[in-house]
């Protein structure tokens, strides 16, 4: 797949033309519809804005993503237009505004070609919680090709748009790009708007990007990134030009936590790799060290405590009388709310919205919720004193590559366990990408990189120089 640069100057060059372009993802999305990858697809309107911003380039006045096609993941917000978050509960609900990272992106000429399958509110580690069904990863349909952000995904790596974006709770970006061998990137928490997203836990919630290069991604970010009056989270820290930097000179020190490379869990093909990605870089001259880290087995009780709770008092908006689906059953107010929520909702949801309500409730609040936050705390604290002493920290994005669709989806708990690699770097709210490290049996996985805080312009540089 071409970067985005070399189609830039393709156009440029007048190689090809957008509506050329534009009608390439058309007939490709059409061919893969078996994927499942998208839930919508602009195909009109993308036909028109080519033109549109074909007549730009030829005055001179377009912007940086002018003929760069990307889809965005159905929890992100794009005015006039249906999303869902891929659960019925929002079946037919159209957006009234864009979310601020789709404003950033139209006022750079970017074509939103389609609205991509995910898991139902984001809540899922394989794309098999959505309302419209699974998502096929596009290197091999009978498995999964992780989640929730499995279409944006599979989009990249079937070629059928240049880049997309996703958001990463748990690792909802970093996981799907890890199976499916593409770049993900999840930002520092408040790097990237959150206005427009449909949220699932707002203390974890983050857009980024899913690109095909490192390059791609820094631009991309570079893009969306940024202060917003509509976000109060959003950070007022300077954003830089990522992509024109992208070279790491320099050599420096990383940490590898022992517990993760450890771990029983862990596949030896994975690790193999691994390892002789850690004596590459030794012998780039860098310096690399395996620390102690005797938190790992805490981070996803932590991670689901926390966001169970966040979800509980986010979701309970969608209730048949505020917002969403009203089931045709019900006959008075109580019936209203609880026939619509049951009938609305999918069974993973319910389950979180469940747990959650009850780390809330009385009498239990102290007893999970409270721990879990200062269990948050000592993780922040712990990262904050590596971060110290070490510039990355490198771990697995996850512990396998991808899994057969259908085979954990009757234990919640091995799926919840996808995710522990990736949770870290959002309960401590530091940046993180999953660059393509090997394959096992055909099917890829990836390495994950860590850094501190806003330090998104080494962090991608590094690992452009070096992955």
């Amino acid at each position: 797949m071409k970067s985005i640069s070399q189609i830039r100057k393709e156009i440029q060059e007048k190689n090809t033309t957008i509506s050329e372009i534009v009608n390439h993802f058309l007939e490709k999305i059409e061919s893969n519809k078996h994927l499942n990858i998208f839930v919508e697809v602009f195909s009109a309107e993308a036909k028109t804005k080519a033109l549109e911003i074909q007549e730009k380039i030829n005055q001179g006045t377009a912007g940086k993503l002018a003929g760069i096609v990307i889809a965005i993941k159905d929890n992100i917000c794009f005015k006039n237009h249906q999303v869902s978050a891929s659960s019925k509960i929002l079946e037919n609900f159209e957006s009234l505004f864009s979310s601020t990272v789709v404003e950033r992106l139209l006022k750079e000429d970017a074509i939103i070609i389609g609205r991509l399958n995910c898991d139902e509110f984001a809540m899922g580690s394989s794309n098999e919680t959505s309302v419209y069904g699974p998502v096929k990863n596009p290197i091999n349909p009978e498995y999964v090709p992780g989640g929730s952000s499995g279409g944006s995904a599979a989009a990249v790596a079937a070629g059928l748009c240049h880049a997309a974006l996703g958001t990463d709770t748990g690792g909802s970006i970093r996981q799907p790009a890890s199976f499916t061998g593409t770049v993900g990137f999840k930002p520092t928490y408040g790097r990237v708007s959150r206005h427009g997203i449909i949220a699932y836990a707002s203390s974890f919630d983050q857009v980024g990007p899913i690109t095909n290069n490192v390059w791609d991604a820094a631009l991309i970010l570079e893009i969306i990134s940024g202060k917003d009056e509509f976000d109060s989270t959003a950070s007022q820290t300077e954003v830089e030009k990522y992509s024109e930097n992208l070279s790491f000179p320099s050599k420096t020190k990383i940490a590898v936590f022992k517990e993760c490379i450890e771990s029983k869990g862990l596949n030896e093909g994975v690790k193999k790799s691994f390892f002789e990605k850690i004596e590459a870089l030794k012998s780039q001259g860098h310096e690399v060290e395996i620390i102690d880290f005797p938190f790992l087995e805490f981070l996803v009780p932590c991670y689901y405590v926390l966001t169970t709770a966040e979800a509980s008092s986010n979701l309970s908006r969608y209730d048949g009388i505020h917002f969403g689906y009203r089931s045709k059953n019900a006959f008075d107010l109580e019936s209203t709310y609880k026939k619509s929520r049951t009938e609305g909702f999918g069974k993973e949801v319910k389950r979180r919205i469940m747990l959650g309500t009850f780390v809330l409730s009385a009498g239990y609040y102290d007893a999970y919720y409270a721990k879990a936050q200062k269990v948050r705390r000592i993780l922040r604290n712990k990262i904050d004193e590596t971060f110290k002493n070490y510039q990355f920290i490198i771990i697995p994005t996850t512990p396998n590559s991808s899994f057969k669709i259908g085979q954990k989806t009757a234990n919640p708990i091995e799926m919840y366990l996808e995710d522990i690699y990736t949770v870290l770097a959002n309960l401590a709210g530091i940046p993180a990408i999953s660059v393509p490290l090997g394959k096992n049996d055909n099917l890829p996985y990836g390495i994950q990189i860590m850094a501190k805080k806003f330090d998104e312009q080494n962090l991608l540089s590094f690992s452009n120089s070096y992955f």
